[in-house]
């Protein structure tokens, strides 16, 4: 015999709560996902990556100190 009809149960109601409860811990879990998702590591920016590029080529020798003092003031003052 269903126990639906027994008198103590919670009927259709107790199934749609239960569907809400799930639904409501699904979106929970993809929340927390998402969080955790965007708090990783960030990609270096443009500004950064010109920067970096910079410092290398006048690490090699590539330019000399003014040169390199003029382009940096331009990449800071882009920004």
């Amino acid at each position: 015999m269903p126990y639906w009809h027994h008198p103590g149960t919670m009927g259709w109601a107790g199934g749609i709560g239960m569907l809400v409860l799930m639904a409501l811990v699904l979106a929970a879990l993809v929340a927390i996902a998402v969080v955790l998702v965007r708090r990783g590591p960030q990609p270096p920016g443009p500004g950064d990556t010109a920067r970096r590029i910079l410092d290398e080529r006048f690490a090699r020798g590539e330019i000399d100190q003014e040169e390199y003092e003029r382009r940096r003031d331009a990449l800071t003052r882009s920004k």
